[in-house]
């Protein structure tokens, strides 16, 4: 007699198996940080030095360009760049998990979801070493946070995984069938950094249309709200809700296509 182990849930995100199996959430993140800093001489302080040397170029360059932000432009970048990591390493990890993992996909049954979601965590693990840059910024600029609007800070970082996982896994499953999108993913990350309010808001363009179609990027709302927290700077509702479904959208596609094609990974990857 054969027993066939395979997902039960084509289309659903699996909360039940995936609870039976936390453990390796935590294996596989903690596995995945040591092996990134290690034999490094700065350790984590490589999770500073990028968003910290993007931040004074893009204040070099557009420092003095954009002046309708209401806090000064070196914190308003180095916000924005923070929470975009979440998304720009996590998209880039996730999407080469799959294969980075393939040795153990053929030995053992595990749900896959986990790999691209591990990697997502390790993305937020450097956010969260740039809290006390943020934090030494804000009083060394003299800005306060909105605690009134508290409520934006576990939302935004909730929405930015959330529209990061989608888009991760998606890329994730199709970087298995398809080996080109190793070479699309840091194009794409790199093209999304300057279609995304990171180091401009998104009142600096002038097109109402080419600001609706920018709403429609998934991380637009997360920084939106982190920074109205944060700096205290405000927040449009409508682009925010816009943004707030892109990113529910593309976290169902994700998720859809990547359930739908998993049972195959163990013969491509």
């Amino acid at each position: 007699m054969e027993y066939e182990i395979k997902p039960t849930e084509k289309f659903s995100l699996g909360t039940k198996e995936l609870w039976q199996y936390r453990e390796l959430f935590y294996f596989f993140t903690w596995r995945d940080i040591r092996i990134k800093y290690k034999q490094t001489f700065l350790g984590f302080a490589w999770a500073l030095i990028q968003p910290l040397a993007f931040m004074l170029v893009f204040t070099m360059i557009f420092g003095k360009n954009i002046s309708n932000t209401s806090v000064p432009y070196p914190v308003f970048a180095f916000t924005g760049l923070a929470l975009w990591n979440i998304f720009a390493t996590g998209i880039s990890a996730a999407g080469n998990s799959m294969v980075s993992n393939s040795h153990i996909i053929r030995k053992i049954y595990f749900p896959r979801l986990i790999i691209p979601i591990s990697s997502i965590l390790v993305a937020f693990f450097d956010f969260l070493m740039t809290i006390p840059v943020i934090i030494v910024m804000l009083v060394w600029f003299k800005c306060s946070p909105d605690w009134a609007s508290i409520w934006m800070l576990p939302t935004a970082l909730l929405f930015a995984v959330i529209g990061t996982v989608g888009p991760g896994c998606l890329l994730a499953a199709l970087n298995v069938k398809y080996r080109d999108f190793r070479y699309v993913i840091p194009f794409l990350v790199q093209f999304l950094l300057f279609v995304t309010p990171v180091i401009y808001p998104i009142d600096f363009i002038g097109n109402k249309t080419l600001q609706h179609v920018l709403s429609l990027n998934p991380m637009s709302a997360p920084i939106s709200l982190f920074r109205g927290f944060v700096l205290g700077t405000p927040v449009e509702i409508i682009p925010c809700i816009v943004s707030l479904c892109s990113a529910l959208f593309f976290f169902a596609i994700g998720i859809a296509v990547f359930r739908k094609t998993e049972r195959t990974f163990a013969d491509l990857a």
